[in-house]
């Protein structure tokens, strides 16, 4: 991450095949997802639709020259952290995506809760800082989620982020449902 200038920290993308317990947490969470997100792509007038099932979307990510996965593995220790950012590795992309807290807070680690910011339109950004519970997870918008303005529903833009670590060691698992170029 430093090397990048994304933060302090490092991450693992996993190559093919992934790992069974990460291709099923994909595999099964996909479908109720492109749901939403096709609720979302009518709601802002979007022609966008996203099919029924990951290997289906795949094979879109692929006909666009997106063949790499993208589900990652993230380390933090004290002083890491994760800059305000949006997992979009090519022109499809999925607007949603899951992460899977891997590590305990107040006992592994301190600090490093999972950021949130919402840019909103001729206003200051809305943010929320999330401390997540090993073994949950949280589904966020990784680019834009409909909302409801004065006329009808915008894109409210949305970047996510870990705050610093301040102690002890912090592991998350990413999955984002588009592939990369």
């Amino acid at each position: 991450m430093e090397r990048l200038r994304f933060g302090v920290g490092d991450y693992k993308y996993f190559g093919l095949p992934l790992p069974r317990p990460v291709l099923d947490l994909r595999t099964h969470a996909y479908p109720p997802l492109a749901s939403i997100a096709n609720r979302w792509m009518q709601d802002l007038g979007s022609p966008d639709r996203f099919p029924a099932t990951l290997e289906e979307f795949q094979r879109r990510c692929q006909r666009a020259g997106q063949r790499r996965p993208t589900p990652l593995l993230l380390h933090y220790e004290a002083g890491g952290y994760n800059c305000l950012h949006q997992d979009l590795y090519g022109k499809v992309a999925f607007p949603l995506q899951v992460v899977a807290f891997l590590s305990r807070p107040g006992r592994d680690y301190d600090g490093g809760e999972f950021l949130l910011v919402e840019q909103r339109p001729r206003a200051q950004s809305v943010a929320e800082a999330i401390v997540g519970q090993q073994g949950e997870l949280l589904v966020f918008a990784n680019n834009f989620r409909p909302v409801a303005g004065s006329r009808g529903y915008y894109r409210g833009r949305v970047r996510h982020g870990v705050s610093r670590v301040r102690a002890g060691t912090r592991f998350t698992l990413g999955i984002i449902f588009h592939d990369a170029s």
